[in-house]
């Protein structure tokens, strides 16, 4: 299968190709390098671009039979998003929209698209499946909401089958250390937790009056490269999974839920040293967070995740020097 990613020098992009690579799938990649990395794609074929640039795509749906496309390419920090949410709607959902208008009228069947758990309304346990309600707390949230009904309509009315992948909370690197999160200043938790300790710094808690056990937001923190895992699965079974539904969704989860505090626990369990936090005000577009109790990737995909919430950890801090190495910080 040739699969088309867009934002696939990002970090879950370019990861979620290595992972296409290792089950014999080409790649092709489509990036702006807005945040992504070019060190990311020298050994794949890569488009510098927009998504939302149409010539581009008919140049790439025209030089390469597309299977199937992964759709990575999207503003991703929530506080941006709640400072400048035109921003987010142009690029999260009008170009999403040209790209689907792209594959239509190259007749490119798949695509998987990289939605986000945050679009849901949780309960008292913070627990969600698929058929859990929707209300999405951020700008940036809403462009995934929206975009997942835009979705379902195209796919009800033209060949274009959708699966939308609602992920949790990626940590960790590729464990071959291929890529990993690149940028300098993370917005991720687990990235704010590194960067406070590598400089001797604290880590601010965002948010310790939520209704959880003890009071920080609870995340269902899954290993970046089980969720590539879930990509090649989702492609390997597709047609099957969208042949008497054309419109898909699929959370990717651990199915366990921690809290922001006891991921710091856990943080200093694999670093032996403890790590300096103090609480603080939520930011603009935060919520309490949820986690996934359903096992529809498992019955419709084969897949489950297999590495834990440590293993994620070990491998985010095993990036720090390949990253010094590859990206020069």
């Amino acid at each position: 299968m040739l699969v088309l990613i867009t934002g696939g020098a990002g970090f879950i992009g370019s990861t979620v190709a290595s992972a296409c690579l290792d089950a014999g799938h080409d790649v092709v990649l489509l990036d702006d390098f807005s945040t992504g990395r070019r060190e990311f794609t020298l050994d794949r074929p890569t488009y510098a671009g927009d998504v939302g640039d149409r010539a581009l795509l008919d140049k790439v749906f025209t030089e390469h039979h597309i299977d199937a496309v992964v759709h990575c390419a999207a503003k991703i920090v929530v506080p941006e998003s709640v400072a400048d949410p035109l921003s987010y709607y142009e690029n999260n959902v009008a170009k999403t929209v040209t790209l689907l208008q792209a594959m239509v009228a190259h007749d490119v069947p798949r695509l998987l698209f990289s939605s986000s758990a945050s679009i849901y309304a949780t309960d008292e346990n913070f627990q969600v499946t698929e058929a859990s309600p929707l209300a999405p707390g951020s700008p940036y949230a809403t462009t995934k909401f929206m975009v997942e009904y835009v979705l379902r309509d195209t796919a009800a009315a033209t060949d274009v089958r959708v699966m939308s992948l609602r992920y949790f909370n990626p940590i960790g690197a590729d464990p071959q250390l291929r890529t990993g999160l690149q940028t300098e200043k993370p917005s991720h938790v687990l990235g704010k937790m590194i960067e406070a300790w590598q400089h001797h710094d604290t880590f601010t808690v965002t948010g310790v009056d939520w209704p959880t056990r003890d009071g920080s937001g609870i995340r269902d923190y899954i290993h970046v490269w089980d969720l590539a895992q879930a990509h090649v699965a989702a492609l390997e079974h597709f047609d099957e999974a969208t042949a008497d539904e054309p419109y898909q969704v699929v959370n990717l989860g651990t199915g366990k839920g921690s809290t922001v505090k006891e991921l710091v626990k856990a943080f200093e369990t694999a670093t032996g040293e403890p790590l300096k936090s103090v609480d603080g005000p939520s930011r603009p577009g935060d919520v309490a967070g949820a986690y996934t109790v359903s096992d529809k990737a498992r019955t419709v995909l084969g897949w489950q995740a297999q590495l834990t919430e440590a293993d994620g950890i070990r491998d985010a801090l095993a990036w720090l020097p390949r990253r010094h190495d590859l990206l020069g910080y």
